[in-house]
């Protein structure tokens, strides 16, 4: 493996299928790879988001800010249930840790055992953020990342890499295949929030950018191989 330790990103939005909060095919299969990940020697940290659940209020309803996101706290903890489901189905022992109080439901977060809890195969879930209102599920991969002395950030997302506008839109866009986080800042590159972007260019932990559509991916951005945009 090219990696010893990584902080694998997974959106809400990418366990969920056509018209579906949680698509199980999918998750078995991103699950299936990260298995190989782990009996290949990689130690793998996740930081899962909640979108298929709560991306904030819709059709003109308003909330108080915190509020909306402490829903969105809990809907990353739904996941990570669903996830370590998976997990633990395919022989992997999973846990969960959460940067807010979660109950019943997920340890609280603690460097020193997740440390443990890799050193012995296990997966570890990071959920909730970083436990706070207004900051992204984004900047709660960085820091843990940073927690946890993660090499490498893997962003997998449902575009294949970094471009220079929106190639939906722009026909012309490029396909980065790797950048500075300071080109990033200076081309206003929507890559991750800036809150994140700061805090990974102060840790200097690389970013890996790269399309979950085949989660195959995970296993070649975990050995090395380059695809997707590598932003250090």
């Amino acid at each position: 493996m090219a990696y010893k330790r990584v902080l694998l990103k997974l959106s809400g939005e990418a366990l969920s299928g056509s018209g579906e909060s949680l698509d199980f095919g999918f998750m078995r299969e991103v699950c299936g790879v990260i298995k190989r990940c782990v009996d290949g020697g990689a130690q793998v940290g996740i930081v899962v988001g909640g979108g298929n659940f709560w991306r904030g209020p819709r059709n003109g309803a308003v909330m108080q800010r915190s509020r909306a996101d402490k829903m969105g706290m809990l809907a990353t903890v739904m996941n990570a249930l669903a996830l370590a489901d998976v997990f633990e189905a395919l022989g992997v022992e999973a846990r969960i840790q959460s940067a807010a109080d979660a109950g019943r439901f997920a340890e609280p977060f603690d460097r020193e055992k997740a440390l443990r809890h890799f050193a012995k195969g296990r997966v570890v879930i990071f959920v909730t953020g970083t436990g706070n209102p207004y900051f992204s599920t984004d900047t709660g991969a960085v820091l843990k990342a940073a927690e946890i002395g993660a090499e490498v950030i893997l962003l997998a997302k449902n575009i294949d890499g970094v471009y220079s506008g929106d190639p939906r839109k722009d026909p012309g866009a490029v396909r980065y295949t790797e950048l500075t986080y300071d080109e990033v800042l200076a081309k206003k590159l929507a890559v991750v929030d800036l809150t994140a972007t700061s805090l990974a260019l102060e840790s200097r932990i690389p970013l890996y950018v790269f399309a979950l559509s085949d989660p195959e991916n995970i296993h070649r951005a975990v050995t090395g191989e380059h695809i997707g945009t590598l932003v250090k």
